[in-house]
């Protein structure tokens, strides 16, 4: 792989302190770095509820746990993360996204080299890159790779990678053993949470395509979500008229890379979930709202080679996300039909 680097960094920060999904996409800039610095010590900064998607990562040497609103939420507590961050001598942080602390806390650790997005206080950063994210160019994937250009790297691997944590597939194989699931089973795996009232499609239209495919196709269906969004996992259930298995509020990040893995497919609210799905190879319909071009599918949607969006145009100008004045249009414009037939062509594929 041809590299024209600027240098060699043998000490380096990768900063990512967002949602799940973001950090899913932001591992091809590990496996990008260690293939360009075979010889570097690569740590990676992330939020604690991340950690399962970093941990175990074969080409991270370590991570490191900023927790904004717990440890590291006070004066004190922030005092204390830098002076550790200045004694592991970094010479090169890349910040993936614009945060206020992520550019605060490397420049006051003194990592001599800072590259990253122009925006939320981007002055303090050493390397500033113009900021065009909110513009949805390009996907959310290669503006993580691209922050590589600027040390002269030539990113060419796009691939996710979620590690396989063996406690997790145990469990998982528990579970299904226990429910009846054998590994000839087609799963179908459904997910109707998602962090916003603008992302969510109605429990009545997920339950009545996993009735479906479980009469058609003989699939079992696995339901999951969030904690905090474990209602609609059990308005599903309780709405179908077919056994499925409510797994919703029980499973880490790692268990859900793990049902996914055992899944032939997954239907999805836009939502974290959909790129572990693609991490782990498993075929993705993805539900996506709003059309604002920095949310929207281009810049968001599953990288997976087989998976199908459904998306609609419904003419706004401007997305009010939550605030919403035509009734969630965008989403609601999308017919179980038209998931029950993306359904059967990636099941017949």
């Amino acid at each position: 792989m041809g590299m024209n680097k600027d240098r060699s960094y043998s000490r380096i920060l990768v900063a990512r302190l967002d949602r799940i999904g973001d950090v899913i996409l932001s591992t091809p800039v590990f496996k990008n770095i260690r293939n360009a610095f075979p010889e570097s010590y690569i740590a990676v900064m992330v939020r604690p509820y991340a950690r399962q998607i970093v941990e175990g990562n074969p080409y991270i040497d370590e991570v490191l746990l900023y927790d904004k609103s717990g440890k590291e939420s006070g004066l004190l507590g922030n005092i204390n993360f830098i002076s550790r961050l200045r004694s592991k001598r970094f010479d090169l942080a890349i910040a993936l996204h614009p945060t206020v602390r992520t550019h605060l806390v490397t420049a006051l650790a003194g990592i001599p080299e800072r590259v990253g997005y122009d925006s939320k206080w981007g002055a303090l950063l050493t390397r500033r890159v113009p900021h065009t994210k909110q513009f949805g160019l390009k996907h959310e994937l290669d503006y993580n790779l691209d922050l590589l250009r600027y040390i002269g790297l030539d990113p060419r691997d796009r691939e996710l990678y979620m590690p396989t944590d063996s406690a997790s597939e145990k469990k998982i194989s528990d579970i299904f053993m226990r429910s009846g699931i054998t590994d000839s089973d087609m799963v179908v795996a459904v997910n109707p949470s998602a962090s916003c009232r603008s992302k969510r499609w109605r429990v009545e239209n997920f339950a009545k395509v996993a009735d479906y495919l479980a009469r058609r196709h003989g699939a079992k269906i696995v339901v999951m979500g969030s904690p905090d969004d474990k209602i609609f996992g059990e308005r599903v259930s309780s709405t179908m008229e077919e056994r499925c298995l409510d797994l919703s509020g029980q499973t880490s990040i790692s268990d859900v890379a793990s049902i996914l893995r055992r899944s032939k497919l997954f239907i999805s609210n836009d939502s974290g979930p959909v790129h572990i799905a693609c991490a782990v190879g498993t075929p993705v319909i993805d539900i996506f709202g709003r059309s604002d071009k920095g949310l929207s599918p281009k810049r968001w949607g599953p990288v997976g080679a087989r998976s199908i969006v459904l998306h609609k145009d419904v003419g706004c100008g401007v997305c009010l996300a939550h605030n919403c004045d035509k009734n969630f249009k965008c989403i609601e414009s999308i017919t179980s039909g038209e998931v029950i037939e993306a359904s059967d062509r990636l099941l017949r594929s």
